[in-house]
């Protein structure tokens, strides 16, 4: 089957995120949180960690996307993100739910479960994430996946229908689901990016900044997998450890070129996916 994106259109919405600069609201964990500012800021957008309540609902319904980020849900915070959510939706911003480590731990699986209920647009998460927010797996080790994305795809596909999300699977190969349930794989990235403390979490900012851009989640959460996932690749190719790494990856993502995406992304239907596991 084809795929419906190719490298050239993800190359083209890297440029177009370079000219605008979407502000991009993260209400997001403590562990975290200058990191995400970081790259955020490295590969073309502006950061706003916007995350108490009153203040969440007002920024979301200016800024051009946000992030809501559940690994380290204070009861402030939480409050603040179903403040956002409810307020980017409706001001039409789109908005990223990553349910970090919902499964085993009740207070942010409960508030998972209320956030997917508003429709994000795009839902980030690992396998072991996906599967628990579909109800039917209990989480994996902490922030760790203990599933492989193929194992979580009919679950996707579930989410995406149910809420009309884009749903965006991480792990060693990377995996894209439609509302309409047309799935596409990457296979770009480095093991790299799991030795670095943000290097999942912050992924879900860039696609927040990516879907300012177009009405199609799909094609922004696939672009947004790819930048990432190839200036990783690039970044590990330069480092001697992950702490070399976490630098070169911010300035690949500065540095990164429309022709290095149209040239790198690895987009491959899903029936050739374990091919390359």
């Amino acid at each position: 089957m084809a795929i419906r994106y190719t490298s050239s259109n993800c190359a083209v919405l890297l440029e177009d995120l370079r000219v605008r600069s979407p502000l991009v609201q993260c209400i997001t964990n403590a562990v975290v949180t200058n990191f995400t500012a970081n790259v955020l800021l490295s590969v073309g957008a502006a950061p706003a960690m916007v995350d108490i309540p009153e203040e969440a609902g007002q920024f979301a319904s200016v800024a051009s996307g946000v992030l809501i980020n559940l690994g380290t849900p204070r009861h402030e915070q939480r409050a603040a993100m179903l403040e956002a959510a409810a307020a980017a939706n409706a001001a039409e911003t789109p908005w990223v739910l990553d349910p970090v480590a919902i499964g085993s731990l009740t207070v942010r699986t409960e508030l998972a479960h209320q956030l997917v209920g508003l429709r994000p647009r795009i839902i980030r998460g690992n396998a072991s994430e996906i599967l628990a927010l579909a109800g039917v797996g209990t989480g994996g080790r902490g922030v760790d996946s203990t599933n492989n994305p193929l194992d979580a795809l009919e679950a996707a596909r579930h989410l995406a229908a149910s809420f009309s999300s884009t749903v965006a699977v991480s792990g060693a190969v990377d995996l894209l689901v439609g509302p309409d349930g047309e799935a596409t794989g990457m296979a770009n990235g480095h093991s790299l990016l799991t030795r670095v403390t943000g290097g999942g979490c912050a992924l879900g900012a860039v696609m927040a900044a990516f879907a300012s851009l177009t009405d199609d989640p799909l094609l922004a959460a696939t672009a947004a997998t790819g930048v990432y996932t190839l200036a990783a690749e690039q970044a590990a190719a330069r480092a001697q450890g992950p702490g070399s790494f976490a630098v070169e990856f911010l300035d690949r993502l500065a540095g990164i070129t429309t022709d290095d995406v149209v040239a790198g992304l690895n987009l491959r239907p899903v029936g050739t996916l374990d091919s390359i596991q």
